[in-house]
């Protein structure tokens, strides 16, 4: 017999990482999961060094027919005979079309055994039917059970809570209905999705029952607090947020539904579901991702509608996640004020009904007028900050300049050698991750390790190695973050790293990809012995891929070799033109190296393509953290050029530290040196 985990799929957290800590301290002492704790399991660790290897859906349609095992084409999977069901035999099993209960999905293998729960690899599958290992064919896929210390802390949680029906204080039900919008979510659709109130934590428990009703697997607590004009809503989730596989409402499911709405939220499905009767699902990561493993769930529906949220990240979600659903059957909810979230507009008294007969339908051939874009235009009108992507916290002068970082587009980005590349994007990679952004990086100059040990420190914002017996802690709240890295080093081919993106982006819905560096990828190009030319080809894959896939894609590039006492300029970068003309975003990290000091760091934004703003404004490395602060009084040392390349900023007094060069051809290096010198550059 073997095993294979279901926690395969790294699942990551979806809420900002500090709400999510703040809602377990919330919780009584006696109900709180406990301090983090290290569990090395090598069987629920993947091979991290095996290649992705892609298949087609013509190659597992070429397969089936090959072994003779009949199949019918879905939505987003194929279903066959499951061969983990004994209970009928073989022929008879073929010859029932309910005994189709094998999902396989077309894009990655991956398939799921409703009736057993067994899942696994492609791989997997043809090991089992080929009979090849330790008895596969006659061995069990197992799901991954949930630990025992989860079960208590679940079982003991679920005790504790009663409905909100049923509190003996009516003023304590009153305020729990007004701390979570539920005034008008009556207590018959509160019993019917089994939710509870957890009186100690004051938090709303939303459970997490295994397919078929035969069990509770984990819990969602929903907390409130209180946070000036609004409520900010944070969750825990029990097992965590890897293992977490929930979607709200699937118990309630028949097989004669034919229609479901999938929501955000799951108090946005309660008021759905009541004011509609439709069948309603919660994603278990919101906006976040929608985990492959849960699309064999979601076959049998001929209509899905997204209603995620009101804002424009829902709305994009809403229409990556429809391409893994076949945007033929998905109709999306557009964002607006007459068209709020489900819950929302039942408080405000709105037609929800009217509302999802509005909703646009995912696909279309081609887009021929205006009138097809028009509503699209009015949302990104409506909501300027938003359709600006989303913006740094630590980098306060990049908003500035970029405004936020936004699904695809191509960001080139070069520094001279030694002056901190790596460390900085780095940083401006996790300053995103931190926020919701689903990162994958290719390192193939430094190795994983070294790459997560700064990316650990950076998080941290201190030395680790000072203080171990914080590690543990520290190293579980970075593993919940959505990142992810490719295993790859040294020299690779284009298509394989393409390869490896995209699936990327399909499974764990990755929406930047963070490439250090171009040139590691040119040596395996055989196009052409001309370089220039096996650059340009890598430069246009990257910047099709970015658009096709709606993901945004940082390229690091080295710079050709100029002298020392020359700044960089965007014809710098390595290679024709085609790089920066490609690029969205032209990100050079300046390293002018003073006579009379170490040195002084500027980051120069020379291409901006959303509404050309660019500029130059100055870093300050901190060697503990190795992380780049803004320097103090850093608003008036900003440069913002113009298109009539005037220079706009603030005139600082004379004498002043970091005053702004007078013309935006001035050199960085003009401004007077700090009377502090910097610590030492960062090493790659």
């Amino acid at each position: 017999m073997w095993v294979l985990l279901r926690g395969a799929y790294p699942l990551r957290i979806l809420l900002p990482l500090r709400g999510g800590w703040m809602a377990r301290r919330s919780l009584p002492r006696s109900l709180v999961p406990g301090p983090p704790r290290r569990r090395y399991r090598k069987e629920a660790l993947p091979a991290l060094e095996a290649p992705v290897l892609p298949v087609t859906t013509t190659e597992i349609r070429q397969y089936l027919r090959t072994h003779g095992i009949p199949f019918q084409d879905g939505h987003s999977c194929l279903r066959a005979p499951s061969p983990f069901v004994g209970s009928l035999p073989p022929k008879d099993q073929a010859a029932s079309t309910a005994s189709f209960s094998l999902f396989i999905d077309k894009t990655t293998g991956h398939f799921l055994c409703m009736s057993s729960l067994a899942e696994g690899s492609w791989e997997d599958f043809q090991a089992s039917v080929e009979g090849r290992g330790d008895g596969a064919r006659e061995g069990t896929l197992l799901s991954e059970a949930p630990r025992a210390e989860d079960s208590e802390e679940v079982r003991r949680i679920w005790d504790r809570a009663v409905p909100l029906g049923e509190l003996p204080d009516p003023e304590e039900a009153k305020l729990a209905r007004v701390m979570f919008g539920l005034n008008k979510v009556t207590d018959d659709t509160l019993r019917h999705f089994s939710v509870r109130y957890l009186r100690p934590a004051r938090s709303l428990v939303f459970p997490w029952f295994s397919p078929g009703g035969l069990g509770l697997r984990g819990l969602k607590l929903l907390g409130a607090e209180d946070q000036g004009d609004g409520v900010r809503y944070v969750e825990t989730t029990i097992p965590r947020p890897g293992a977490y596989h929930n979607l709200f409402g699937l118990p309630l499911i028949t097989r004669r539904d034919v229609e479901v709405v999938l929501t955000s939220r799951e108090l946005d499905s309660l008021a759905l579901n009541q004011a509609t009767g439709l069948p309603t699902l919660t994603l278990p990561r919101g906006t976040a991702c929608l985990p492959p493993a849960l699309l064999p769930y979601l076959e049998q529906f001929r209509r899905v509608v997204f209603w995620l949220g009101d804002d424009l990240r829902s709305w994009e979600a809403a229409k990556l996640f429809a391409r893994k659903l076949n945007p033929k059957r998905c109709s999306l909810v557009r964002p607006g004020d007459q068209q709020p979230r489900p819950l929302d507009a039942l408080n405000q008294g709105l037609n929800l009904s009217r509302i999802l007969r509005t909703a646009l339908p995912a696909w279309h051939k081609s887009i021929v007028s205006f009138r097809q874009l028009r509503e699209e235009v009015l949302g990104e009108l409506s909501n300027v900050e938003q359709a600006a992507g989303v913006r740094w916290s630590r980098f306060p002068d990049l908003n500035r300049l970029l405004k936020g970082h936004r699904k695809g587009e191509l960001t080139v980005f070069t520094g001279p050698t030694g002056s901190g590349k790596t460390t900085f994007i780095s940083e401006y990679a996790l300053d995103l991750c931190t926020q919701g952004v689903n990162t994958l990086w290719g390192s193939f100059e430094i190795s994983n390790v070294r790459l997560a040990r700064v990316m650990l420190t950076q998080f941290a914002v201190g030395r680790l190695e000072e203080q171990l017996d914080k590690y543990d802690e520290w190293a579980d709240r970075f593993e919940d973050l959505p990142l992810y890295f490719m295993t790859f080093h040294g020299q690779q081919s284009i298509r394989t790293v393409i390869d490896t993106m995209q699936h990327a982006v399909y499974v764990y819905d990755v929406c930047h990809v963070v490439i250090d560096n171009l040139q590691f990828m040119m040596g395996h190009e055989q196009l052409s012995t001309d370089r220039i030319a096996a650059q340009d080809y890598i430069v246009g894959a990257f910047r099709k891929f970015a658009t096709d896939n709606s993901c945004h894609v940082t390229l690091v590039i080295h710079p050709r070799k100029e002298d020392d006492d020359k700044e960089l300029q965007t014809a710098s970068i390595f290679g024709s033109a085609k790089a920066s003309q490609e690029a969205d975003n032209v990100l050079i990290l300046q390293d002018r190296k003073l006579v009379t000091g170490p040195g002084k760091r500027y980051l120069q934004v020379s291409k901006n393509r959303f509404d050309g703003d660019v500029g130059v404004f100055p870093l300050e490395f901190n060697k503990n953290s190795l992380t780049f602060a803004i320097p103090p009084k850093s608003k008036a040392r900003l440069k913002k050029i113009k298109d009539d390349n005037e220079l706009v900023a603030k005139k600082p007094s004379s004498g002043k530290r970091g005053a702004v060069a007078q013309s935006s051809e001035a050199c960085p290096s003009q401004a007077p040196s700090p009377s502090q010198p910097d610590p030492a550059k960062p090493s790659r």
